[in-house]
């Protein structure tokens, strides 16, 4: 007699729906970021290199402008951790992107104090205005509109991040405005994070 329930002979398995990495082309630090990366992994004791996971792909995507597995392969050689320990980091993270993206990723925060203060409302005519929706890039491969949560400005809401450059209050209204500004002076365009502005002041 067994205890254990009878397996119907029809029965199905559950198939990972996991999306895996665009293998990419090759792909190994220029001479400059492996430079850059031995003086970073410095900084962690020599049985801590993983800790080191985040700037070492930050390094790779500013590299190649997104992640692939050929580059999570570099980075866990690197550090001497497995692929499936770098593939985590990368798909927990918002900020690493594992397809091609414009030169401006234009996020822009749907959290609650942004969300008050319109922010869905910026996003539609952003939308409006490059011809896109959240998670596309447009055809010149110039903006990649993405929402995200809390970027951390609550009392300067709607706020927005592109690429690692920040725009506060941002109306609606003034959207074409920055989008033109963006393609005429890149990132000198923005406003720029208010804590930081008020400290150089």
């Amino acid at each position: 007699m067994s205890f254990h329930p009878k397996m119907a002979y029809d029965a199905t398995f559950h198939r990972s729906a996991r999306q895996l990495e665009d293998e990419g082309p090759p792909f190994a630090y220029t001479p400059e970021n492996r430079a850059r990366f031995d003086e970073i992994i410095t900084r962690y004791p020599p049985t801590q290199r993983r800790s080191a996971v985040l700037p070492a792909l930050y390094l790779a995507q500013q590299q190649q402008g997104y992640i692939t597995a050929n580059a999570i392969r570099h980075v866990a050689g690197l550090l001497g951790i497995t692929r499936a320990d770098v593939e985590d980091v990368v798909s927990y993270y918002t900020m690493f992107y594992t397809r091609p993206v414009g030169k401006f990723v234009i996020n822009v925060c749907r959290t609650l104090s942004c969300a008050l203060n319109g922010a869905e409302r910026v996003t539609e005519a952003l939308t409006a205005k490059l011809g896109i929706a959240p998670g596309q890039t447009d055809a010149s491969g110039t903006f990649t509109l993405v929402e995200v949560e809390c970027l951390g400005a609550c009392d300067r809401a709607p706020a927005v991040m592109v690429n690692d450059a920040w725009h506060e209050c941002l109306k609606p209204e003034d959207v074409p405005t920055l989008v033109d500004g963006l393609r005429a002076r890149g990132e000198s365009a923005l406003s720029g994070c208010h804590h930081v502005v008020e400290k150089k002041g």
